[in-house]
């Protein structure tokens, strides 16, 4: 069954997300970047580019010709993924196909209109027996 990671009080998603991508690739693991929308997938991109400071993230669209190869996908779809190990939600609504993922990382901004979905995401996975754990990035 897949495990779920909640991170909330992030203060900037993009920033929290990288640098949560970017401790999922230090432990070795795949990943994919559910992020529907073009402007904020692009985001994405452009910072796995920047972050670390000392290097770049490897990371490519999930329709790139190198998706099979890299450990970091960024994806507006889930639909013939070649990463099936972590899901990170950029999305404010339920990814499809989560279940199909060891982990699935979900990250919550400060503001109300991304904490009230991400609230009914909790309870829906909680409702079915899902293991979640909470994080508190406003303490970071």
């Amino acid at each position: 069954m897949t495990s779920i990671d909640f991170y909330h009080g992030a203060a900037d998603k993009v920033q929290s997300a990288c640098r949560l991508i970017g401790d999922l690739y230090a432990e070795g693991r795949r990943v994919l970047v559910y992020a529907p929308e073009e402007g904020l997938a692009t985001q994405i991109d452009r910072q796995l580019w920047i972050q670390p400071a000392t290097g770049f993230l490897p990371h490519c669209r999930s329709g790139d010709a190198l998706a099979a190869e890299t450990p970091i996908l960024i994806g507006a779809s889930l639909d013939n993924s070649a990463h099936h190990d972590v899901l990170v939600n950029l999305d404010g609504d339920l990814p499809p196909a989560f279940s199909r993922f060891e982990r699935l990382v979900e990250i919550v901004g400060t503001d109300e209109s991304d904490r009230g979905p991400a609230r009914e995401r909790f309870r829906f996975y909680r409702d079915r027996g899902y293991a979640i754990a909470a994080h508190d990035l406003s303490k970071d």
